[in-house]
């Protein structure tokens, strides 16, 4: 009994489309997700990954289809039918992806502004009490407050998060090859960065000679740290644990030993750390200092 063509192409369509759903969303290419905006862009990162992995087993099962089904057979030295083009079917594998790119276009604007990537300033306002606008400087955007002074631009708070609850702010200097995080609250600086969990951080963040790009892959983020320029990061971790912080911007011939690590303590182990080091820090203060700085640049 022969089966419909019609029938074995069904078949083959939700074959090939259980088969992109499940790998979409059990690839394991992926860190462990930190933060509520990690999960946002693996969401995003799932669903390119089902579309192209779909789109690829179509492409390639159609090629080893025709190569097999239409291969020349032995002893045939005739020449092929004259095949001039198909316009529907040009016409419908130009609309697909087209589709497919607004469809990712949209999605990722929305991830984008969920991580605060279109109010730059939220973080810089969670009070609500100073209202920002923007001018042009040389052909540069620069955003402005109410006493006209600039404002660091970059990854801002996310639109959802509680405007309420203060930041914790922390000044992160890149230099070659260490990150110094120094706690303005409490006066610690440390070569390594501790954070409270499901509490937001503002990174305040600046570089002493080259070009370094602040990544913690566990949250999803990267962000250019610039010489003479204050660049802010904004997130709020939810998941305990040491995470890496890498730099991802080549800076020098010691480039990849430049690492650190980003340590998410509960409340308490927070203030217990920011303690230890305020005592360590009052006792000798010089000592702790380069005993910091030191220790970034080994880590």
């Amino acid at each position: 009994m022969k089966v419909p063509s019609n029938i074995i192409t069904l078949l083959a369509g939700i074959i090939l489309t259980l088969i992109s759903l499940w790998y979409g969303q059990n690839h394991g290419l992926m860190p462990a997700a930190a933060s509520e905006t990690a999960q946002e862009v693996d969401g995003l990162f799932n669903l390119m990954m089902t579309i192209s992995t779909g789109l690829f087993l179509l492409i390639e099962g159609v090629l080893i289809y025709s190569v097999i089904r239409f291969r020349r057979q032995k002893g045939d030295t005739t020449d092929g039918p004259p095949v001039e083009g198909n316009v529907p079917l040009e016409i419908v594998w130009t609309a697909i992806p087209t589709v497919i790119v607004f469809i990712l276009a949209i999605y990722s604007f929305e991830v984008y502004n969920e991580m605060g990537g279109l109010d730059p300033m939220a973080s810089m306002d969670h009070g609500g009490s100073q209202m920002a606008h923007e001018h042009h400087d040389h052909g540069q955007l620069v955003a402005l407050n109410s006493d006209n002074k600039s404002i660091a631009l970059g990854l801002g708070a996310s639109p959802n998060s509680d405007p309420n609850v203060e930041p914790l702010v922390i000044e992160v200097q890149g230099l070659q090859y260490a990150w110094i995080f120094t706690y303005p609250e409490s006066g610690v600086i440390s070569g390594e960065m501790h954070v409270p969990i499901d509490r937001p951080v503002q990174l305040k963040m600046t570089a002493s000679d080259v070009i370094h790009a602040f990544w913690l892959p566990e949250l999803r983020l990267k962000q250019d740290v610039i010489p003479g320029r204050e660049v802010q990061l904004t997130f709020t971790s939810n998941r305990l644990g040491n995470y890496p912080i890498i730099c991802a911007e080549l800076c020098g011939a010691f480039h990849g030993g430049m690492k650190t690590t980003m340590t998410v303590d509960s409340p308490e182990d927070f203030e217990q750390w920011i303690q230890d080091n305020t005592f360590a820090l009052t006792d000798t203060p010089g000592a702790v200092a380069m005993s910091s700085e030191q220790s970034a640049i080994n880590n």
